[in-house]
Protein backbone atom coordinates (compact mmCIF):
# COMPACT_ATOMS: atom_id res chain seq x y z
CA UNK A 1 0.00 0.00 0.00
CA UNK A 2 1.02 3.50 -0.61
CA UNK A 3 2.07 5.94 2.05
CA UNK A 4 -0.46 7.48 3.29
CA UNK A 5 -1.28 11.03 2.08
CA UNK A 6 -0.63 13.87 5.23
CA UNK A 7 -2.44 16.70 4.88
CA UNK A 8 -0.39 19.80 6.53
CA UNK A 9 -2.28 23.39 7.16
CA UNK A 10 -0.38 25.91 5.27
CA UNK A 11 0.81 28.94 5.96
CA UNK A 12 -0.82 31.32 4.05
CA UNK A 13 -21.08 15.13 -23.17
CA UNK A 14 -20.27 13.62 -22.29
CA UNK A 15 -18.74 9.92 -24.16
CA UNK A 16 -15.89 11.32 -25.96
CA UNK A 17 -17.87 14.61 -26.95
CA UNK A 18 -17.57 18.42 -25.33
CA UNK A 19 -19.58 20.45 -23.11
CA UNK A 20 -19.07 24.30 -22.99
CA UNK A 21 -19.65 27.25 -21.65
CA UNK A 22 -18.85 30.36 -23.47
CA UNK A 23 -18.05 34.04 -22.07
CA UNK A 24 -19.42 37.20 -23.74
CA UNK A 25 -16.71 37.30 -26.56
CA UNK A 26 -17.02 33.90 -27.42
CA UNK A 27 -20.16 32.25 -29.67
CA UNK A 28 -22.37 29.57 -27.98
CA UNK A 29 -21.66 25.82 -28.10
CA UNK A 30 -23.80 23.07 -27.53
CA UNK A 31 -21.99 19.54 -26.12
CA UNK A 32 -20.96 17.87 -29.42
CA UNK A 33 -20.25 14.50 -30.02
CA UNK A 34 -17.00 15.17 -31.66
CA UNK A 35 -14.13 14.74 -30.58
CA UNK A 36 -11.32 16.14 -28.39
CA UNK A 37 -10.28 18.70 -30.61
CA UNK A 38 -13.39 20.57 -31.20
CA UNK A 39 -15.97 22.41 -29.37
CA UNK A 40 -13.62 24.96 -28.10
CA UNK A 41 -10.30 24.33 -29.93
CA UNK A 42 -8.08 27.27 -30.32
CA UNK A 43 -10.25 29.86 -27.71
CA UNK A 44 -8.34 30.80 -24.85
CA UNK A 45 -10.28 28.65 -21.93
CA UNK A 46 -10.26 26.42 -19.07
CA UNK A 47 -10.03 22.46 -19.96
CA UNK A 48 -11.75 20.00 -18.17
CA UNK A 49 -10.53 16.11 -18.30
CA UNK A 50 -13.10 13.50 -16.58
CA UNK A 51 -12.00 9.74 -16.45
CA UNK A 52 -15.15 7.76 -17.19
CA UNK A 53 -18.81 7.21 -16.84
CA UNK A 54 -18.63 3.85 -15.50
CA UNK A 55 -16.95 4.05 -11.99
CA UNK A 56 -19.16 6.67 -10.97
CA UNK A 57 -22.53 8.44 -11.97
CA UNK A 58 -20.92 12.11 -11.03
CA UNK A 59 -18.36 11.56 -14.09
CA UNK A 60 -20.85 11.45 -16.59
CA UNK A 61 -23.75 14.06 -15.10
CA UNK A 62 -22.81 15.72 -12.01
CA UNK A 63 -19.62 17.14 -12.27
CA UNK A 64 -20.14 18.50 -16.21
CA UNK A 65 -23.63 19.95 -15.16
CA UNK A 66 -21.48 21.69 -12.09
CA UNK A 67 -18.30 23.10 -13.78
CA UNK A 68 -20.75 24.26 -16.94
CA UNK A 69 -22.74 26.02 -14.19
CA UNK A 70 -19.60 27.63 -12.80
CA UNK A 71 -17.66 29.01 -15.33
CA UNK A 72 -20.88 30.12 -17.36
CA UNK A 73 -21.83 32.41 -14.04
CA UNK A 74 -18.21 33.54 -14.59
CA UNK A 75 -18.43 34.13 -17.88
CA UNK A 76 -15.55 32.03 -19.17
CA UNK A 77 -15.27 29.49 -21.93
CA UNK A 78 -14.90 25.87 -20.46
CA UNK A 79 -14.76 22.93 -22.69
CA UNK A 80 -15.50 19.71 -20.79
CA UNK A 81 -14.23 16.35 -22.01
CA UNK A 82 -14.35 12.63 -20.61
CA UNK A 83 -11.74 10.26 -21.61
CA UNK A 84 -14.45 7.26 -21.19
CA UNK A 85 -11.92 5.01 -18.99
CA UNK A 86 -9.13 5.11 -22.26
CA UNK A 87 -5.68 6.66 -20.76
CA UNK A 88 -4.64 7.09 -23.67
CA UNK A 89 -7.38 9.57 -24.81
CA UNK A 90 -7.12 10.73 -21.70
CA UNK A 91 -3.66 11.78 -22.24
CA UNK A 92 -4.21 12.44 -26.49
CA UNK A 93 -7.00 14.86 -25.26
CA UNK A 94 -5.00 16.81 -22.64
CA UNK A 95 -2.32 17.35 -25.17
CA UNK A 96 -4.45 18.71 -27.66
CA UNK A 97 -6.37 21.08 -25.45
CA UNK A 98 -2.88 22.12 -23.96
CA UNK A 99 -2.05 22.49 -27.57
CA UNK A 100 -5.11 24.38 -28.98
CA UNK A 101 -5.12 27.62 -26.42
CA UNK A 102 -6.44 26.14 -22.76
CA UNK A 103 -5.26 28.33 -20.44
CA UNK A 104 -5.64 26.22 -17.62
CA UNK A 105 -6.36 22.49 -16.84
CA UNK A 106 -8.54 20.58 -14.15
CA UNK A 107 -7.84 16.90 -14.65
CA UNK A 108 -9.09 13.77 -12.34
CA UNK A 109 -7.11 10.76 -13.64
CA UNK A 110 -7.62 7.79 -14.76
CA UNK A 111 -4.43 6.37 -12.66
CA UNK A 112 -0.82 8.64 -11.92
CA UNK A 113 0.80 7.94 -14.64
CA UNK A 114 -1.85 9.01 -17.35
CA UNK A 115 -2.27 12.17 -14.69
CA UNK A 116 1.23 12.89 -15.04
CA UNK A 117 1.57 13.00 -18.59
CA UNK A 118 -1.15 15.59 -18.45
CA UNK A 119 0.40 17.63 -16.62
CA UNK A 120 4.09 17.12 -18.32
CA UNK A 121 2.39 18.11 -21.21
CA UNK A 122 0.72 21.33 -19.70
CA UNK A 123 3.60 22.24 -17.85
CA UNK A 124 5.73 22.32 -20.60
CA UNK A 125 3.14 25.14 -21.92
CA UNK A 126 3.19 27.14 -18.70
CA UNK A 127 -0.41 25.80 -18.56
CA UNK A 128 -1.02 25.12 -14.54
CA UNK A 129 -3.06 22.17 -13.62
CA UNK A 130 -5.49 21.36 -11.04
CA UNK A 131 -6.23 17.67 -9.69
CA UNK A 132 -9.54 17.08 -9.17
CA UNK A 133 -10.70 14.74 -6.78
CA UNK A 134 -7.86 12.25 -6.98
CA UNK A 135 -3.49 13.30 -6.49
CA UNK A 136 -1.66 12.16 -9.43
CA UNK A 137 0.57 10.73 -7.51
CA UNK A 138 4.75 12.17 -8.69
CA UNK A 139 2.93 14.14 -11.22
CA UNK A 140 3.46 18.04 -9.43
CA UNK A 141 -0.12 19.52 -10.07
CA UNK A 142 -0.47 23.00 -9.09
CA UNK A 143 -2.89 22.43 -7.06
CA UNK A 144 -5.72 19.35 -5.53
CA UNK A 145 -9.28 19.92 -4.89
CA UNK A 146 -10.84 16.77 -3.08
CA UNK A 147 -12.44 15.96 0.54
CA UNK A 148 -10.89 14.19 3.20
CA UNK A 149 -10.40 10.91 1.61
CA UNK A 150 -8.93 8.90 4.20
CA UNK A 151 -12.18 10.68 6.63
CA UNK A 152 -13.68 8.61 4.16
CA UNK A 153 -12.82 5.68 4.98
CA UNK A 154 -13.38 6.02 8.19
CA UNK A 155 -16.88 7.05 8.34
CA UNK A 156 -17.68 3.74 5.87
CA UNK A 157 -15.75 1.83 8.92
CA UNK A 158 -17.50 3.51 11.87
CA UNK A 159 -21.05 3.23 9.72
CA UNK A 160 -20.39 -0.98 9.34
CA UNK A 161 -19.97 -0.87 13.08
CA UNK A 162 -22.95 0.70 13.66
CA UNK A 163 -24.54 -1.35 11.77
CA UNK A 164 -23.22 -4.52 13.39
CA UNK A 165 -23.94 -3.09 16.33
CA UNK A 166 -27.63 -2.89 15.83
CA UNK A 167 -27.84 -6.32 14.57
CA UNK A 168 -25.95 -7.51 17.19
CA UNK A 169 -23.31 -9.51 15.02
CA UNK A 170 -21.22 -11.39 17.19
CA UNK A 171 -17.74 -11.44 15.91
CA UNK A 172 -18.46 -10.51 12.32
CA UNK A 173 -16.68 -11.47 9.61
CA UNK A 174 -15.94 -8.43 7.59
CA UNK A 175 -15.21 -8.74 3.50
CA UNK A 176 -13.22 -5.40 2.43
CA UNK A 177 -14.52 -4.98 -1.62
CA UNK A 178 -11.50 -2.54 -2.44
CA UNK A 179 -12.08 -0.29 -5.08
CA UNK A 180 -9.53 0.09 -7.71
CA UNK A 181 -5.67 0.13 -7.08
CA UNK A 182 -4.66 2.14 -9.62
CA UNK A 183 -6.63 5.00 -8.14
CA UNK A 184 -4.90 6.97 -4.81
CA UNK A 185 -8.00 7.36 -3.43
CA UNK A 186 -8.88 3.87 -3.32
CA UNK A 187 -5.76 3.79 -1.20
CA UNK A 188 -6.72 6.34 1.03
CA UNK A 189 -9.94 4.73 1.54
CA UNK A 190 -8.95 1.84 2.56
CA UNK A 191 -5.71 3.47 5.17
CA UNK A 192 -8.83 5.56 6.80
CA UNK A 193 -11.44 1.71 7.10
CA UNK A 194 -8.64 -0.47 7.75
CA UNK A 195 -7.78 2.32 10.61
CA UNK A 196 -10.50 1.55 12.68
CA UNK A 197 -10.92 -2.21 11.34
CA UNK A 198 -7.75 -3.50 12.31
CA UNK A 199 -7.96 -2.82 16.09
CA UNK A 200 -11.06 -5.36 16.28
CA UNK A 201 -9.25 -7.64 13.75
CA UNK A 202 -6.08 -8.27 16.03
CA UNK A 203 -8.32 -8.27 19.11
CA UNK A 204 -10.36 -11.07 17.94
CA UNK A 205 -14.04 -8.70 18.11
CA UNK A 206 -13.86 -9.59 14.24
CA UNK A 207 -12.27 -11.55 11.68
CA UNK A 208 -10.94 -10.10 9.01
CA UNK A 209 -12.52 -12.09 6.20
CA UNK A 210 -11.28 -11.69 2.09
CA UNK A 211 -10.17 -8.63 0.74
CA UNK A 212 -9.99 -7.39 -2.55
CA UNK A 213 -9.20 -4.51 -4.95
CA UNK A 214 -11.69 -4.26 -8.08
CA UNK A 215 -10.08 -3.31 -11.14
CA UNK A 216 -11.40 0.16 -12.41
CA UNK A 217 -14.07 0.36 -9.63
CA UNK A 218 -16.26 -1.82 -12.30
CA UNK A 219 -19.08 -3.18 -10.69
CA UNK A 220 -19.54 -6.14 -12.88
CA UNK A 221 -15.73 -7.42 -12.04
CA UNK A 222 -17.47 -6.60 -8.28
CA UNK A 223 -19.77 -8.86 -8.56
CA UNK A 224 -17.74 -11.89 -9.69
CA UNK A 225 -15.05 -10.85 -7.20
CA UNK A 226 -17.93 -10.84 -4.43
CA UNK A 227 -19.75 -14.26 -5.43
CA UNK A 228 -15.49 -15.53 -5.41
CA UNK A 229 -15.45 -14.08 -1.21
CA UNK A 230 -19.00 -15.46 -0.92
CA UNK A 231 -18.14 -18.95 -2.12
CA UNK A 232 -14.93 -18.83 -0.75
CA UNK A 233 -16.21 -17.77 2.84
CA UNK A 234 -20.21 -18.56 3.04
CA UNK A 235 -20.02 -17.00 6.53
CA UNK A 236 -19.17 -13.19 5.88
CA UNK A 237 -21.69 -10.96 8.10
CA UNK A 238 -20.10 -7.15 6.82
CA UNK A 239 -19.13 -5.97 3.57
CA UNK A 240 -16.94 -2.62 3.82
CA UNK A 241 -18.11 -1.81 0.73
CA UNK A 242 -16.04 0.98 -1.27
CA UNK A 243 -18.21 3.14 -2.97
CA UNK A 244 -22.16 2.50 -3.93
CA UNK A 245 -21.58 0.24 -7.32
CA UNK A 246 -19.15 -1.99 -5.23
CA UNK A 247 -22.15 -1.98 -2.74
CA UNK A 248 -24.06 -2.66 -5.11
CA UNK A 249 -22.17 -5.63 -6.54
CA UNK A 250 -22.38 -7.36 -3.06
CA UNK A 251 -25.53 -6.50 -2.48
CA UNK A 252 -26.63 -8.43 -5.98
CA UNK A 253 -25.21 -11.18 -4.85
CA UNK A 254 -26.18 -11.28 -1.34
CA UNK A 255 -29.66 -11.34 -3.03
CA UNK A 256 -29.22 -14.39 -4.99
CA UNK A 257 -28.60 -15.88 -1.24
CA UNK A 258 -31.10 -14.48 0.49
CA UNK A 259 -29.08 -12.39 2.63
CA UNK A 260 -29.72 -9.17 1.08
CA UNK A 261 -30.67 -6.55 4.37
CA UNK A 262 -29.19 -9.10 6.46
CA UNK A 263 -25.32 -8.54 5.85
CA UNK A 264 -24.61 -5.26 6.12
CA UNK A 265 -23.36 -3.37 3.19
CA UNK A 266 -21.58 -0.18 2.94
CA UNK A 267 -21.42 2.61 -0.14
CA UNK A 268 -20.15 5.97 -0.72
CA UNK A 269 -20.92 8.82 -2.95
CA UNK A 270 -24.93 8.71 -2.34
CA UNK A 271 -25.88 7.77 -5.59
CA UNK A 272 -29.56 7.08 -6.78
CA UNK A 273 -28.84 3.62 -6.61
CA UNK A 274 -27.07 4.01 -3.51
CA UNK A 275 -29.76 6.04 -1.47
CA UNK A 276 -32.59 3.79 -2.89
CA UNK A 277 -30.51 0.35 -1.39
CA UNK A 278 -30.81 2.68 2.22
CA UNK A 279 -34.40 2.69 1.78
CA UNK A 280 -34.45 -0.77 1.34
CA UNK A 281 -32.10 -1.80 4.12
CA UNK A 282 -30.15 -3.44 1.73
CA UNK A 283 -27.20 -1.11 2.13
CA UNK A 284 -26.59 0.36 6.01
CA UNK A 285 -24.35 3.75 5.21
CA UNK A 286 -23.05 5.87 1.85
CA UNK A 287 -20.60 8.10 2.27
CA UNK A 288 -22.02 11.70 0.95
CA UNK A 289 -19.70 13.72 -0.60
CA UNK A 290 -20.88 17.17 -1.91
CA UNK A 291 -20.03 17.52 -5.53
CA UNK A 292 -21.03 21.35 -6.44
CA UNK A 293 -19.14 22.73 -3.65
CA UNK A 294 -16.14 20.17 -4.92
CA UNK A 295 -17.04 21.28 -8.34
CA UNK A 296 -17.00 25.56 -7.20
CA UNK A 297 -14.18 25.13 -5.83
CA UNK A 298 -11.95 24.19 -8.66
CA UNK A 299 -13.52 25.93 -10.34
CA UNK A 300 -12.65 29.41 -8.13
CA UNK A 301 -9.19 28.18 -8.46
CA UNK A 302 -9.14 27.52 -12.22
CA UNK A 303 -10.90 31.66 -12.60
CA UNK A 304 -8.40 33.46 -10.73
CA UNK A 305 -5.43 31.14 -12.81
CA UNK A 306 -7.29 31.89 -15.83
CA UNK A 307 -6.78 35.60 -14.99
CA UNK A 308 -3.33 35.68 -14.74
CA UNK A 309 -3.50 35.42 -10.48
CA UNK A 310 -1.98 33.39 -8.01
CA UNK A 311 -4.73 31.39 -5.54
CA UNK A 312 -3.99 30.39 -2.17
CA UNK A 313 -4.91 27.63 -0.01
CA UNK A 314 -5.49 27.44 3.34
CA UNK A 315 -3.77 23.42 3.77
CA UNK A 316 -1.25 21.46 1.71
CA UNK A 317 -1.06 17.86 1.07
CA UNK A 318 2.46 15.59 0.94
CA UNK A 319 2.39 13.71 -2.18
CA UNK A 320 4.27 10.59 -1.31
CA UNK A 321 6.18 9.57 -4.29
CA UNK A 322 7.72 12.45 -4.61
CA UNK A 323 7.92 14.37 -1.50
CA UNK A 324 7.01 17.63 -2.98
CA UNK A 325 4.01 19.71 -1.30
CA UNK A 326 0.89 20.96 -3.49
CA UNK A 327 -1.84 23.36 -2.65
CA UNK A 328 -5.17 21.21 -1.41
CA UNK A 329 -8.47 22.60 -0.78
CA UNK A 330 -9.64 20.21 1.11
CA UNK A 331 -13.87 19.18 1.48
CA UNK A 332 -15.48 17.68 4.56
CA UNK A 333 -17.86 14.28 3.70
CA UNK A 334 -20.77 13.42 5.37
CA UNK A 335 -21.97 10.05 6.49
CA UNK A 336 -25.52 9.35 5.52
CA UNK A 337 -28.02 6.50 6.89
CA UNK A 338 -31.87 6.15 6.31
CA UNK A 339 -32.41 8.37 9.31
CA UNK A 340 -30.63 11.46 7.90
CA UNK A 341 -30.75 11.12 3.83
CA UNK A 342 -32.88 13.76 3.37
CA UNK A 343 -29.67 16.12 3.43
CA UNK A 344 -29.20 14.63 0.43
CA UNK A 345 -32.15 15.46 -1.28
CA UNK A 346 -32.56 19.16 0.56
CA UNK A 347 -28.85 19.52 -1.35
CA UNK A 348 -30.63 18.87 -4.90
CA UNK A 349 -28.30 16.07 -5.48
CA UNK A 350 -30.87 13.27 -5.83
CA UNK A 351 -34.06 14.36 -6.54
CA UNK A 352 -36.92 13.15 -4.47
CA UNK A 353 -38.80 12.35 -7.51
CA UNK A 354 -36.34 9.69 -9.17
CA UNK A 355 -35.60 8.30 -5.36
CA UNK A 356 -39.32 8.12 -4.36
CA UNK A 357 -41.15 6.51 -7.31
CA UNK A 358 -42.46 3.19 -7.83
CA UNK A 359 -42.01 0.74 -5.41
CA UNK A 360 -39.80 2.82 -3.65
CA UNK A 361 -42.74 5.60 -2.77
CA UNK A 362 -44.08 3.49 0.20
CA UNK A 363 -40.15 3.35 1.51
CA UNK A 364 -39.34 6.80 1.27
CA UNK A 365 -43.14 7.93 3.36
CA UNK A 366 -41.88 5.42 5.97
CA UNK A 367 -38.40 7.81 6.21
CA UNK A 368 -40.11 11.06 5.75
CA UNK A 369 -38.16 11.92 2.57
CA UNK A 370 -39.66 15.43 2.01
Amino acid sequence: MRMKLLALTAVGLLATGVMTACDDSSDSSDASSGGASTGGSGKARVGVILPDTKSSQRWGSDDPKYFKAAFEAAGITVEIQNAQGDKENFKRIGKQMVDSGAKVLIIANLDATSGKAVIDAAHAKNVPVIDYDRLSLNGNADYYVSFDNEKVGKLQAFGLQKCLDDKQVQNPIVAELNGSPTDNNATLFKAGYDGVLQPRYDDASYTKGPDQWVPEWDEDEGVKIFSQMLGQQPRISGVLAANDGLGNAAIEVLRKKGLNGKVPVTGQDATLAGMQNLLTGDQCVTIYKPLKPEAQTAANLAIELYKGKKPTTKDQIKDPESGAYVPFASLDPTSVTVKNMQVVIDDGFVAKKDLCKDKYAALCATAKIK
